[in-house]
């Protein structure tokens, strides 16, 4: 394997799992491909290191392929909420080093936290919050890193314009911190006191949930 190179196994193929995959890929890095469906492992045997067609609730499948050689497994498989369950399970008792499961339901999730997910990803929910933010009001995009805490795009709030970040005082005032900025027609960079915020920028702040999405309504 490559120096830098890190080694996935994603289990169901769908367009969240094929996605990531792919981008993993993309990215450099080896990924063995597994589904059930014969149609969609043909169909990414050319965008994959590795795919192959495989039960991956059997254990003595996945020990058959090697998975718990790899260092991060994905269960990516959405709409059998047994097969998702079974396969962590195996993964568990596979001794696999990290394991990433996709849930589809609040309970789902705890389900595949007790029997021994690292962690438990909710796609399509966290896409819901993050469009709903965009359409509802001033913030352009929305990630929440953990419970309680929050990235927000939003576009400089006139009581910003032509201040520094130290002279704006941004953290005291609204308790978050402005992680980068994007000048009008610019890329983004990394923000320091001594930026001077200009009418058009997009400021990309980190804090807690509440004061980071107050901020980003600011520019409402």
């Amino acid at each position: 394997m490559a120096k830098g190179t890190k080694d996935f196994v994603v289990i169901g193929l769908g367009r969240f799992g094929g996605g990531l995959a792919a981008t993993l890929v993309g990215m450099g890095n080896e990924v063995l491909g597994i589904d059930a469906d014969p149609r969609i492992v043909q169909d990414l045997s050319g965008v994959l290191t590795h795919v192959v067609e495989a039960d991956s609730t059997s254990e003595e499948a996945l020990r058959q392929l090697g998975v718990m050689e790899f260092s991060t497994a994905v269960v990516a498989i959405g709409t059998d909420l047994e097969a998702s369950i079974l396969t962590t399970g195996v993964l568990v008792d596979l001794g696999v080093e990290k394991i990433v499961a996709k849930a589809v339901t609040e309970p789902h999730g705890r389900i595949l936290e007790r029997i021994g997910a690292h962690r438990v990803v909710f796609p399509e929910r966290d896409m819901g919050i993050r469009v709903g933010h965009s359409l509802a009001g001033s913030i352009l995009d929305y990630f929440e890193l953990d419970p309680g805490f929050a990235l927000v795009e939003t576009s400089a709030p006139r009581e910003l314009v032509g201040k520094t970040l130290a002279d704006a005082e941004v953290r005291k005032r609204y308790g978050v911190t402005v992680v980068c900025i994007k000048p009008s027609g610019g890329s983004f960079t990394y923000a320091t006191p001594v930026t001077v915020v200009q009418e058009g920028d997009l400021l990309v702040v980190a804090g807690e949930k509440q004061r980071a999405e107050s901020f980003g309504e600011l520019a409402s």
